[in-house]
């Protein structure tokens, strides 16, 4: 018992002393939050567009190839549309503009996406989303799991995105 007391207290004294070198990332400190963003129903279920021309990329998740394009969700926006043809100077067509859209697959010539609770299939020839099944996913929880959730929320309101706010 006389070793276990002062191994216990070397352990806590390592534990506290790691804790000086963890890097602050706002959270612990109180420096930032996320915020929802709600968007209308009717505005939701007009939102889908397709945009031309290049688009920056800010905040890219998943990737999908399907000869000759490449298709980058930009996490709560929508997809960039990249020609692949000539893999040494790929060009950037285009952008879906999807709120809240976080996946993607491609079969065919049709992009499945999720439009913030709803699955969408987008025609890549036509440009227009072909089919809207409402209310299939659950809203986008926050990144860090912990930022406030308000449940008194506007009638007829969706969240469609995050954002990160300073506290």
């Amino acid at each position: 018992m006389k070793k276990v007391i002062p191994f216990i207290l070397l352990l806590s004294g390592i534990f506290v002393g790691m804790a000086a070198f963890v890097p602050d990332t706002g959270w612990l400190s109180g420096g930032w939050t996320y915020t929802p963003v709600f968007m209308s129903r009717d505005v939701l279920d007009n939102s889908i567009k397709f945009i031309p021309g290049a688009r920056d990329m800010i905040q890219t998740g998943k990737i999908y190839y399907r000869t000759p394009y490449i298709y980058v969700n930009e996490r709560y926006k929508g997809v960039h549309v990249i020609n692949n043809a000539d893999p040494a100077h790929p060009v950037k067509e285009g952008f879906i503009l999807a709120p809240g859209c976080i996946d993607m697959a491609v079969k065919g010539n049709i992009i499945y996406l999720d439009n913030a609770v709803d699955l969408v299939s987008f025609d890549l020839d036509r440009k227009q989303v072909t089919k809207r099944i409402r209310n299939v996913f659950p809203e986008p929880l926050p990144p860090d799991d912990f930022s406030f959730y308000p449940f008194n929320r506007p009638e007829g309101y969706v969240l469609v995105e995050w954002k990160k706010t300073n506290n």
